[in-house]
């Protein structure tokens, strides 16, 4: 009796620290302390619930609603498990298990305005949902929306005084222009904004899901992780390392866009110096350059905002030609999220891949775009709610079965801007720094040296940005839970 209440108090302790952790952003450190409490008293709906409440700021939605289901079963009648659970089903784009969530919330709660509020917003999203599903015209008949676009017919007005491109070649002085403007807040007129996707988009389709990168000896090649729209970060980079060129290579390899509120900007000068110089800069699809997470995290939002609804689609399809990983020199994968969820998957597999789609809910795609290593050896859930989490004999024995040195990624936040794994076999390399203005992080890029492809890592600090919040042009819906 004596030992359960010292236990009881001991939790308690360990939770007052957990909320100290959580207020000072610290989230992985507060997921740490309400763990310790919970295997001290496991009977307690607020130590899941909080915890959950640290995984939504993480992005970890799987292990939030795990979490948030626990906080329900332990207390059915507790309205913030129902509304944490919400919040996670929301981060993952499922809005109809959301709404479910939310009326829950309202049912327990009829006079919180707040619940009143996020459940006429849920409802509105459900709703516009249906209504596209409904108008969507079959996959089978669906039309390349870049096939009916000209942009030699669309006039500049004279009075235009941005970057301009002249006939079919988009050239450095284009580009560095172009990136002043928008270092300006200044927009670049369409027609140039069609051009430069639309001869993105074919130079894309030609290339293989998995794209072989030769560095000659002597040379060096850098990789980049996540952007995230923080623009005046990727800027940064290039102030750092050099513009991208033909002896100064990069590849971004993946979540260009959503949150960070300069998205455009950032697709637009990738795109832009993949046009200059194909082999100056390669690019690799995320878990973001997809529909789905772009109509929630505000892409779609801002390009809507900035651009047209055209550019809308244009972009998704687009985004549907990307690469979904890279090898250099035959020694180091380059990839979005991780490996998968069966041994034995060999670089002939993802090279065959079909990648011309919105990215599926499970396979070896969804796994290139969304897996995150794992401390434990084996396979388990993951974190996020899509994908897998892999341990470091899984990154083993893909590397020996393809002859590989080792296994570079990106996809998950890290403090440092980078993490060495899997006992040197894996490195998660994140380029966007105090992510979403909050999370007080470094970013990181990766320089490889050929012949020995040693990584070589450089961190660095964010740099200051106009004052336009991240996810400005987010859902509103999810605007209200950030």
């Amino acid at each position: 009796m004596e030992t359960e209440k010292s236990n009881v108090s001991k939790a308690e302790e360990f939770k007052l620290l957990a909320n100290e952790a959580f207020n000072a952003r610290k989230f992985s450190q507060a997921i740490d302390l309400y763990t310790q409490a919970i295997e001290l008293n496991s009977q307690n709906a607020v130590y899941f619930s909080n915890r959950a409440f640290a995984h939504l700021r993480l992005e970890e939605y799987g292990s939030a609603i795990q979490d948030a289901t626990k906080a329900i079963e332990i207390d059915p009648k507790y309205s913030k498990g129902y509304y944490r659970r919400g919040a996670a089903h929301l981060g993952l784009g499922k809005f109809k298990e959301a709404l479910k969530d939310f009326q829950q919330v309202k049912k327990m709660c009829p006079n919180d305005p707040d619940a009143t509020k996020k459940l006429k917003e849920c409802e509105k999203a459900v709703m516009k949902l249906k209504f596209e599903e409904a108008i969507a015209a079959p996959e089978s008949e669906r039309r390349s929306i870049a096939e009916s676009i000209d942009f030699r017919t669309i006039d500049v007005e004279p009075q235009y005084s941005g970057a301009r491109i002249e006939g079919d070649a988009v050239t450095l002085d284009f580009v560095k222009k172009m990136i002043e403007d928008f270092k300006n807040q200044k927009f670049l007129h369409k027609r140039y904004a069609f051009q430069i996707v639309l001869q993105t988009r074919e130079m894309l389709q030609a290339l293989p899901s998995l794209v072989d990168i030769h560095v000659p000896d002597g040379k060096h090649f850098t990789v980049c992780g996540d952007v995230h729209g923080q623009y005046y970060d990727l800027l940064n980079i290039f102030e750092l390392n050099g513009l991208p060129s033909e002896e100064n290579p990069y590849l971004f390899n993946g979540d260009f866009v959503d949150r960070g509120s300069f998205s455009l900007e950032v697709i637009l000068t990738l795109f832009a110096f993949k046009c200059m110089s194909p082999s100056a800069i390669y690019l690799a699809r995320g878990n973001h350059e997809s529909k789905s997470m772009n109509k929630i995290y505000g892409f779609e939002g801002e390009v809507r905002s900035k651009l047209n609804e055209t550019f809308v689609e244009l972009f998704a399809e687009v985004f549907c030609c990307l690469p979904l990983a890279h090898v250099i020199n035959e020694k180091v994968f380059v990839v979005h999220g991780g490996l998968f969820s069966v041994d034995g998957v060999k670089l002939s597999d993802i090279r065959s891949i079909n990648r011309f789609c919105e990215p599926p809910e499970e396979g070896l795609m969804c796994e290139l775009l969304w897996s995150d290593p794992q401390p434990l050896p084996g396979r388990g859930p993951s974190k996020r709610g899509v994908g897998l989490s892999f341990g470091a004999d899984v990154t083993k024995r893909f590397l020996q079965e393809n002859n590989l040195d080792l296994v570079v990624r990106s996809h998950e936040v890290k403090d440092e801007g980078y993490e060495i794994e899997h006992e040197g076999k894996l490195i998660t390399v994140f380029s966007a720094p105090n992510y979403c203005d909050q999370m007080g992080n470094k970013g990181a890029f990766i320089r490889f040296e050929a012949p020995d492809l040693k990584p070589n890592i450089v961190t660095f600090s964010a740099v200051p940005h106009p004052d336009v919040k991240p996810m400005a042009y987010a859902n509103n819906f999810l605007r209200m839970f950030s």
